[in-house]
């Protein structure tokens, strides 16, 4: 490593640490008022640092909306992955088996700040109507969760010996589908957390059968 790299380093930390506790209070902010009552000063106070700080890292505030989006949705994403892999690496062997695949499918929800994250896509869906800069990353984030979860599946199939009734895109797509429908369903409806989960659990569950074909087929 050149010196000039050694000396950028804690530079690279010492950014990146300041975006993790932007995000951070940006998450904490929008979970009491919401997106729209949410400003930069007041980011920018639950974090500590000052309008520059914040403007040094973000071009605005939807932008960081969605880098938030992107990591929860990311982290999801990690959380489904290391469950599913647990499962395949500690389950019997159970390759045919379509029931054991459908409770792997059902493994993709997995809990987290599910109102959170549910409320915070659905303000950046709106506001990606209305702006093209926030279209553009919002549709560039979907089509990278899509492309996860299309390998997830994949691996899920490959792992048991079963195939998927749809291509795998089109499998996931249908999987976050009923997963977000679900979810937005509960919170209207003012669901608790734990309920939240079991009735997103049991629409995901429901789609799991339709989207694996059956060994005899």
């Amino acid at each position: 490593m050149s010196e000039q790299d050694a000396a950028l380093r804690p530079q690279t930390r010492s950014r990146e640490n300041t975006r993790a506790r932007l995000l951070d209070a940006a998450a904490q902010v929008f979970a009491e008022v919401g997106l729209g009552e949410t400003s930069v000063e007041a980011i920018c106070e639950r974090a500590g640092f000052t309008r520059g700080a914040f403007y040094s890292n973000f071009e605005s505030k939807d932008q960081l909306f969605v880098e938030l989006a992107a990591r929860f949705a990311s982290r999801q994403v990690e959380g489904v992955r290391e469950r599913v892999a647990a499962m395949i690496e500690s389950g019997p062997d159970l390759r045919g088996d379509r029931d054991d695949m459908v409770g792997l499918v059902e493994a993709l929800d997995v809990p987290g700040d599910v109102r959170l994250g549910v409320l915070l896509m659905s303000e950046i869906k709106g506001r990606a109507m209305r702006d093209a800069k926030t279209a553009e990353a919002y549709l560039a984030q979907d089509a990278q969760m899509l492309r996860e979860v299309a390998q997830l599946l994949e691996e899920i199939a490959q792992a048991k010996g079963l195939r998927l009734a749809l291509p795998a895109e089109d499998a996931a797509r249908t999987v976050l589908t009923a997963w977000e429908g679900a979810a937005v369903r509960a919170i209207a409806a003012g669901l608790p957390e734990q309920a939240l989960l079991e009735a997103r659990a049991k629409e995901v569950g429901r789609i799991a059968h339709l989207i694996i074909e059956h060994p005899s087929l």
